[in-house]
């Protein structure tokens, strides 16, 4: 007589927990995988800090410019795609995986720099880069990181607040006590006016014994810029700078868990993917990953996913491995391709558990999940992957003891979201949103798990292996 516990077992579908399930090596791999991904967050604050990442990495594992069978490219310092060649005809279809390097954050606007007499400050204007939640960012340490390119072509690359040496920006808050009509009275998101989102920025002013200078506190700013910088004013208006979060990534929890870090949405990812195709055996197809720019707003731009960096890569690797390239094959190979949109879900939050439907939502700790769809309401604006494809990902996973997991965004008409999936499925191939969950996505620390981290580098290097 067949017992209830092994047709339980054979018959219904349960999340299994990494920390129950892996064995202590296991747990140790995981939790040595974080220090170097701690290492990543660290370094690679924005687009172009990510791509000066991987650029190191792979010229050091023999990765080439289409001169053997790993090659890259990179996009104008903001996106890249990397290749490991295999065994089939690359016009049989590719393995790909796509992620994003960049972050919700906030920009300097192009001439942002003013002084506020009154008050005797040096300020910067700011304009808000992707769906942030405003009252975050005020009263908070912000580095300051980017470009400023000269009129001659000189690129100054600019960090100013990491090193514990550094200072650090603000933009400051209104205290509890003034704040009764101009914030209480407010929506949440309305409480914080994106133009009183101004950074101090200094207040010394210049001093020139012999001439009175206006705006000397502004004066000063340019002058330390320009010492430090070899920049002047007009600098500004080419130039791109970002505020990010001062600080490390830290372990999270009595037990180190957790990591806690910005950007991990869609950085994670990004780091899992890559360190996939560095590690990563033999294939029988071809192996990409694809670091795109723009995600959080929109993907458009010529670094974004809709761009046609990914599609003018794969014909010159067509080219490269002495395959025919034209218009046609080309199409071909994208339609018989297969991709993971490698983008991260929401994790059911402790502190708000009524925002999902605990079934169909991430759970952290129990491996990377398989999103069919995202969007909203009637899944508007989503990809929704096709339940062969589906079924194909899970089964290799299963096969590569892969912890995972399905998860949806939220509860029906509760919100929604969109990730690269759709643009990718524009193209013909097979396509399914893959990758960790995240409690606090969008904020300025959010917070992966150790097992979850670990889980969607297994899971893209099966994909890599055995898709």
């Amino acid at each position: 007589m067949t017992k209830f516990s092994d047709l339980e077992k054979k018959l219904t579908y349960s999340r299994k927990n990494f920390w129950n399930e892996a064995s202590k090596k296991e747990q140790k791999k995981a939790f040595d995988f974080s220090k170097g991904y701690k290492s990543f967050l660290d370094e690679a604050k924005t687009e172009r800090e990510s791509i000066k990442f991987f650029e190191k990495k792979l010229e050091n594992l023999g990765f080439t410019n289409f001169k053997n069978n790993k090659v890259y490219r990179i996009s104008r310092n903001k996106n890249a795609a990397i290749a490991v060649i295999g065994k089939k005809p690359i016009a049989d279809g590719v393995n790909l995986i796509v992620s994003h390097i960049d972050a919700p954050r906030v920009d300097l606007k192009q001439n942002p720099l003013y002084e506020d007499s009154s008050i005797k400050f040096g300020m910067m204007k700011t304009h808000y880069y992707g769906g942030i939640k405003k009252y975050q960012w005020v009263s908070t340490p912000l580095a300051l990181h980017g470009v400023f390119v000269k009129q001659n072509g000189e690129v100054v690359n600019v960090s100013i607040g990491e090193d514990e040496n550094d200072p650090v920006f603000v933009m400051p808050d209104l205290l509890p006590h003034l704040a009764r009509k101009a914030q209480y009275t407010q929506k949440i998101g309305d409480a914080i006016n994106a133009g009183k989102m101004n950074l101090v920025f200094n207040s010394i002013p210049f001093k020139n014994d012999d001439d009175k200078v206006k705006n000397a506190i502004k004066l000063n700013a340019l002058h330390l810029l320009n010492e430090k910088y070899g920049v002047i004013e007009a600098n500004f208006l080419s130039a791109e700078l970002e505020l990010v979060p001062a600080g490390k990534a830290r372990d999270v929890g009595i037990d180190r868990s957790f990591v806690l870090g910005y950007g991990q949405d869609d950085r994670i990812c990004a780091y899992t993917s890559a360190e996939a195709i560095f590690n990563m055996k033999d294939s029988e197809k071809t192996a990409i990953v694809y670091l795109a720019d723009k995600e959080e707003i929109g993907s458009d731009g010529n670094t974004g996913a809709k761009s046609i960096f990914i599609v003018d890569f794969i014909a010159d690797l067509l080219h490269h491995n002495g395959e025919k390239s034209d218009s046609k094959t080309l199409r071909k190979t994208l339609i018989k391709s297969q991709i993971l949109s490698a983008d991260v879900n929401a994790g059911i939050n402790p502190n708000y558990p009524d925002v999902h439907e605990k079934e169909n939502a991430v759970h952290l700790g129990f491996g990377v999940s398989v999103t069919k769809f995202t969007g909203s309401g009637g899944k508007g604006g989503s990809n929704d992957a096709n339940a062969e494809f589906n079924a194909k990902i899970i089964s290799i996973f299963n096969a590569e003891k892969v912890n995972w997991q399905i998860g949806a965004l939220g509860k029906v008409d509760e919100g929604g979201g969109g990730t690269i999936a759709k643009f990718m499925a524009e193209y013909g191939a097979e396509v399914i949103d893959c990758g960790p969950g995240l409690l606090g996505m969008h904020s300025l620390y959010e917070l992966a798990s150790k097992a979850d981290i670990y889980s969607s580098y297994k899971a893209y290097k099966a994909f890599f292996e055995k898709g």
